[in-house]
């Protein structure tokens, strides 16, 4: 996440987006190498760049346009002017532009509400907001304040009442109503992570995520500054949040982002600031998460920043976003999700993957280029987990979030 006009900053994305942005942090940051710099090693080791990989099967891909939104910076140089609205081809994964939302201010973390007719985005700015957005006519339905700085996740529980959003910047979570019409109520809730203390140097807490466990009775906060999961009870017939248990990273680590295997009793933390990664058990009667021992991204020593994981729906396959590296590593998830084994990494084809998505069908995988304004898109083999790069990457100003339907 980052501020787009200096009123607060991220400490370790100085500087992150020279020629994307001038002063806005963004949910990223790093001097990196070129992904063609990386070293190349025997097919199938720790950090190889992978070669061509089967095509996915042609059984798995929809054909025909589907909608896609893509997320960016409307106050940062070169940005966008809002929602960026898409097009894909479910066979090809080519994207064609159709235009933009507007009205609404920093949107560079889109959600999408369980009935698919309502788009919720952050504002991600010093005064936060959430904006909710009807997809039918694409008429802004208004936004909420956060109560918070800089919110760069948002989340809608699956239950369709709640939206929960995360605040940067003052590293607090909150809680909205939604109502029948998909617009937004006042802030219901919300809590500051006052405790434990910032890992080695974090200057407070940074809220960077905030989402539903699997069981659907439990939502969990990542906060990067305090290197702790929190885990909470969230009331669904009052949007209260009671705190059940905290989940530490080792310090220093800087959680970023959280996903779950399909199975229910597993996740995967990437680490943003030591550059590791962690399976976490998790129970999901109590809530509470555990926290493994650091795994490597495969992208070797240098400056790196790993953004956001992804699970493939069967729970066989893992990938990493790697910002630093420009790449994405693909893990074999194994022992009914309790393992990851590192296979390879393959270049993103752009310049600091902030954010990854899968189709709804699972065959497709969508980069959000946060330098180069670009989303790269690759065709998953449902077999082996490969990525073979679907054509050029699309042209999108400030890409750091695409969604698609």
């Amino acid at each position: 996440m980052g501020s787009a006009n200096g009123g607060w900053s991220r400490r370790r994305f100085v500087g992150a987006l020279a020629g994307a942005g001038s002063g806005l942090v963004g949910c990223s940051t790093s001097s990196k190498p070129s992904s063609a710099a990386a070293p190349s090693q025997a097919p199938g080791s720790p950090g190889t760049v992978s070669p061509s990989p089967a095509k996915t099967p042609s059984a798995a891909a929809p054909t025909g346009p589907r909608p896609l939104y893509l997320g960016t910076y409307t106050s940062a140089e070169g940005g966008g002017t809002g929602i960026g609205v898409a097009a894909y081809d479910g066979g090809s994964g080519r994207i064609t532009g159709k235009g933009t939302i507007t009205g609404v201010t920093n949107p560079s973390y889109l959600a999408l509400h369980p009935d698919g007719r309502t788009l919720y985005a952050v504002a991600e700015q010093d005064a936060g907001a959430v904006t909710a957005v009807r997809l039918s006519d694409r008429k802004v339905l208004g936004s909420r304040s956060t109560g918070g700085a800089g919110p760069c996740h948002l989340s809608v529980h699956p239950g369709g009442r709640w939206l929960l959003s995360a605040n940067y910047g003052s590293g607090s979570v909150a809680v909205h109503p939604i109502g029948s019409s998909g617009a937004l109520g006042e802030l219901r809730d919300s809590v500051t992570h006052s405790g434990p203390a910032p890992g080695p140097g974090q200057e407070g807490p940074h809220a960077h995520q905030f989402l539903t466990g699997p069981d659907r009775n439990h939502v969990l906060a990542v906060d990067l500054g305090t290197d702790t999961v929190y885990s909470y009870r969230l009331n669904e017939r009052t949007g209260a949040l009671t705190e059940l248990s905290r989940a530490q990273t080792r310090p220093g680590a800087g959680p970023r982002h959280l996903t779950f295997h399909p199975g229910g009793r597993y996740a995967y933390l990437a680490n943003e600031v030591d550059n590791t990664v962690a399976v976490c058990a998790y129970d999901p009667g109590s809530g509470r998460l555990s926290v493994g021992a650091p795994q490597s991204t495969g992208t070797g020593s240098g400056t790196n920043y790993p953004a956001q994981f992804l699970v493939t729906a069967n729970g066989s396959y893992a990938y990493l976003a790697n910002r630093g590296h420009n790449s994405l590593t693909r893990y074999a998830v194994e022992a009914g999700g309790a393992r990851l084994r590192l296979l390879d990494t393959v270049p993103v084809e752009g310049d600091f993957p902030r954010q990854i998505a899968f189709s709804p069908d699972g065959g497709l995988l969508f980069a959000a280029n946060q330098r180069s304004g670009t989303v790269s898109v690759f065709h998953v083999d449902t077999t082996s987990g490969a990525l073979r790069l679907a054509g050029k990457p699309f042209a999108s100003p400030v890409a750091v979030c695409a969604l698609p339907l």
